[in-house]
Order: structure tokens, then sequence, then C-alpha cells
């Protein structure tokens, strides 16, 4: 039974990580019930997670180009692009998932600027859930953690390796892609992960067991989204044990932790914080009636 529910809800995914036309309209003001919506959550003995050393910051906006490299798994596709900043050196890395009916094209423009902000981005297109799969299976979520950390294992032995500060890794993921994000941090947690994203996602599928060495989490979610409801992103993030942080977009759809400048801006800076070590990006973390943070 528990299965065929987590099946119902993935189907109710499907087509949802299909960026639309960017809106204009300005958000809606902040009222009493979302207010209290995004309440901080009540947080006891969470694990802190150390930021790592100080690096320092490369210009901003780097040039960037990518390379596409395919890789198989237990007979499983793997077709990855990778984003690199043209300039010479090593970055902190992060691995973004797609979600049902996605791809990596289809957020180049996000990968492209994290890139150009000093990370390697490496994004796989999912063998079954990706837009145009020959054999497109909803299930198939559930074996994409365990894709996503083959594909990461397999970037860092091979020439892209070098670019890449192995010691700074953060995984991050939109919709279905978010849930994958959350399954690298529970039933298939990655140790070589110290920072994750979840955009639109929650537990569904991959569960809350989060475990291992503590790891910082950041959720952005729409308080109107219709496809993965917020409470359900809430209640993931709620029985995160590390440090943590959740931006509550209000009326924001199943897109706008990707499409609000806001959304967009403030991941940026938690990638910087975590993988850069960048005190100065922490001050974007100041609790508000939106964001409830305990990093």
């Amino acid at each position: 039974m528990r299965l065929l529910l987590v099946a119902a809800c993935l189907v109710a995914l499907t087509g949802c990580s299909t960026p639309a036309p960017a809106r204009t309209a300005p958000a809606p003001a902040t009222s009493p019930a979302v207010a209290a919506s995004v309440a901080p959550s009540v947080v006891t003995q969470l694990a802190a997670v150390q930021l790592p050393a100080p690096l320092a910051l490369p210009p901003s906006g780097l040039s960037v180009s990518s390379q596409e490299v395919t890789y198989r798994r237990e007979g499983r596709t793997l077709r990855t692009i990778v984003w690199t900043p043209d300039r010479a050196g090593r970055y902190p890395a992060v691995l973004f998932s797609h979600g049902l009916n996605g791809s990596p094209e289809a957020f180049a423009p996000l990968l492209k600027s994290w890139a150009g902000a000093g990370f390697v981005v490496i994004a796989p297109a999912y063998p079954n859930t990706t837009r145009g799969a020959a054999k497109f299976d909803v299930y198939d979520v559930l074996n994409q953690p365990a894709d996503a950390g083959f594909v990461l294992s397999q970037v860092l032995a091979g020439p892209l390796g070098k670019r890449i500060d192995a010691d700074r890794l953060a995984a991050a993921g939109h919709s279905a892609g978010a849930i994958t994000t959350v399954g690298l941090f529970t039933a298939a947690r990655d140790a070589r992960l110290r920072a994750g994203v979840i955009l639109a996602g929650s537990g569904l599928g991959v569960g809350t067991a989060f475990s291992g060495t503590p790891a910082a989490l950041f959720f952005v979610h729409g308080d109107a989204d219709q496809l993965v409801p917020y409470a359900s992103g809430r209640s993931t993030y709620d029985l995160v044990p590390w440090s943590k942080a959740m931006l509550t977009i209000p009326g924001g759809d199943h897109n706008a932790p990707f499409e609000r400048p806001a959304a967009t801006g403030a991941v940026l800076k938690f990638l910087r914080l975590e993988l850069y070590g960048d005190a100065a990006a922490r001050s974007a973390f100041t609790p508000t009636a939106q964001l409830d943070a305990h990093l």
C-alpha cells in the first residue's frame, strides 16, 4: 500500500521540471496566515556543521564551459553535463538532479550561473525519468540517489576530477530531483557531501532517516506549490537533525525556487557559506517571517 501511495504521488509530479516562462507579477505581500505557516520549527540540539576553512572567492561572472560525458551503472546509461569555470583552479562542486520529465539542459541558465560563481556543476540525466526517456518510469526515482552517487564518483575519478576540490561537495535538486537529493542524506547517504539544497522537494519514497556525518541542508519551497505540497517539504525539513534553513516563498508555485531572484540569490549564498566557508554570507540567513534558519 505504501509503495502504491508513493507511486501515485510521483505520478503527480510528471512534467513538473520543465521551467515555465518567466513571470513578472510581484510576489504577494505576506499575510498573517502565511507568517504563521512559516513559524520557526521546534529545534532541540541540532548537530552543528563546521564550516570548511575559508577559500578565497573567485571573481564574479566567470566564463563557463560545458562538457558532456556518459557513464553506465548496471545497464543504466547516465548522460551527464558538467559545467566548469574557465578560470584555472580547483573548485567546490554541486551535484544537481532534475525532476520528472526534466533534463540538465532545462536548468542550464541556473546551473551555468552557479558555475560562473565558482562551482563545478555536475548534472546527470536519469535514464527513466528524463524528458524523452524510452521507458518512462516514476518508480525509478527511488534508484536515482545511487545513480547520483555513482556519477559523482566517476567525475571525481576522471579528468574532470582535477578541477574539483573533493572536500567541498554539495548536492541539489528540484522536485523529484530534490527527492533524489534528500535520498543522498537518508536512504543512500553519501558521506562525501557536506551540504544539500532541496528545491520544492520532500522525503517521499526516500524517507527521513537522516544519517551519517551532519550536513547543512537548505530547503526552498513555495507555499502555493500544487505538485509537491508545501506541508510535505516542511515536514521533511522539520525532521532534519543538523544545521538547516528553509526559505518559504509566499504565493510561490512549483517553479518559484529556481525562478524567483530572491530564492536563487539565497541558494548561491548558502553554497558560498557551506562550500567556500564565506562567513559574510551568513548574514543572509538571519531569520525572518519567511526564513527559518539554524545554520
